[in-house]
């Protein structure tokens, strides 16, 4: 998509209350996208993409989203054509079924499939740092951020039921997790491309090609 078709894009930031929203605000600008803030929930999404971002708790971000009505509107937003729904690291785990985050705690079960811990007597608890990520489908990466790094810090990781919904996975340790998912226009990355540099940055512009 050229740079002027993407300056039309508009590009809404789901704001959690439990995160700094200006690192993915700056990183969706710099883009070209016309990017905002959602706080006023009164009225419909009205938005070309919309990002769930987070770093924090899923029992809380799923507090919040419920008083908000926000379950409801997400799901409207996904049966609407021409848009996309953007996960990112806890943003995309609440789009699954649930979490074993503080006991068992209902996600937006868009995607199908659960949240669980990292052991934490075989691995370093939260996985924090610079991984790789490896293709299973295809479905929205740039080639070329194939064999680069990309940032991580979670404490937990995502179990989707279909397999076919898996776009990459990673390794830490010996366990080979999924740390990105398509599902029609939905999708989720655990990695933070908005703090991975310029293959980050790749991925946020790619995604205008999915609307």
């Amino acid at each position: 998509m050229s740079e002027t078709s993407i300056k039309k894009i508009k590009l809404g930031i789901i704001d959690l209350k439990s995160h700094n929203l200006f690192s993915i605000l700056q990183a969706c600008k710099n883009i070209g996208y016309k990017s905002s803030v959602v706080n006023n929930y009164s009225n419909k999404l009205n938005f070309d993409i919309i990002i769930l971002p987070g770093v924090g708790s899923f029992k809380y971000a799923m507090k919040y989203l419920r008083q908000f009505h926000l379950q409801k509107k997400l799901f409207e937003f996904t049966l609407s054509k021409n848009k996309l729904l953007l996960g990112i690291c806890l943003g995309m785990q609440l789009l699954f079924e649930k979490s074993d985050e503080f006991g068992k705690t209902k996600g937006l079960e868009l995607i199908a499939g659960n949240v669980k811990k990292f052991n934490k007597n075989k691995l370093i608890v939260p996985h924090v740092g610079w991984n790789n990520i490896f293709t299973k489908n295809n479905f929205f990466l740039p080639s070329n951020v194939l064999n680069k790094k990309f940032y991580f810090t979670h404490s937990y990781y995502c179990q989707p039921k279909n397999k076919y919904e898996i776009n990459t996975f990673t390794k830490y340790g010996n366990l080979k997790f999924c740390s990105s998912i398509k599902k029609n226009n939905i999708i989720g990355t655990q990695f933070h491309p908005e703090k991975s540099g310029e293959p980050g940055l790749k991925i946020l512009k790619n995604i205008s090609n999915l609307i």
